[in-house]
């Protein structure tokens, strides 16, 4: 039975239309160290997960993220085993826009990395604005909310970084970005997808209203070299 391209979304995108931004083969990828943690197998065999460990041991702390149980490779350390959702849209909701989004990328870094910093949307490093997608809102000439697309697997764009400084919120910019990103995904023909931890239900009702549904559960794993 074939795999859905959500199953194992890292996996899908860096074998395909992200391959650019992998390191690894084709056993164990994950994203280049400067774009960010996210590794995947091709499957949960003894080979790639070695290959898996190995990757670890050489480039660092990795994130897996995929649908079912996720094994522990030989040779890494579970730092942290979390529950999380995968939602995709279904149908976009209205949401009026009430300020300016602006197109942000690489020139934006060092601003969108102290925001991720600040807020904690998900692992964000000061080369994840390469992988493109992002709008943001300024207030004083100061970045102060933005959202983005991480993963590309076939046919889906991930909505991801969507984050707003505490002293900005309530004003819906969250909605107002993350519909914007996901509006311009359709736009190409593409599925919106997004993740979240199944305990954050503040972000998992948001999106809900945006009209994404569940699609599944999907297990976090944080793995560190032993």
């Amino acid at each position: 039975m074939m795999r859905h391209p959500l199953d194992r979304p890292v996996w899908s995108a860096l074998t395909g239309r992200q391959r650019g931004f992998a390191v690894g083969d084709d056993l164990a990828r994950r994203f280049d160290p400067a774009i960010g943690p996210f590794a995947a197998v091709a499957a949960d065999d003894p080979a790639h997960l070695a290959r898996l460990g190995a990757l670890v041991a050489e480039h660092g702390r990795v994130v897996l993220l995929q649908r079912g149980e996720i094994p522990v490779p030989p040779g890494t350390t579970a730092r942290l085993r979390a529950a999380g959702v995968q939602l995709v849209l279904d149908r976009l909701a209205a949401v009026p826009t009430t300020a300016e989004l602006v197109p942000l990328g690489p020139a934006d870094a060092d601003e969108m990395v102290a925001l991720a910093r600040l807020t904690e949307p998900g692992p964000f490093e000061r080369r994840t604005p390469e992988l493109g997608g992002f709008l943001g809102i300024r207030s004083g000439g100061r970045l102060v909310a933005m959202a983005g697309e991480r993963m590309r697997p076939e046919g889906h764009t991930e909505v991801s970084g969507v984050c707003t400084h505490p002293d900005h919120r309530g004003r819906g910019y969250a909605a107002m970005l993350s519909a914007a990103v996901a509006d311009r995904i359709v736009a190409r023909g593409e599925t919106p997808f997004l993740h979240a931890y199944a305990s954050n239900r503040g972000a998992i009702t948001l999106y809900e209203l945006l009209g994404f549904v569940l699609r599944t559960p999907v297990g976090v794993l944080v793995l560190d070299a032993s």
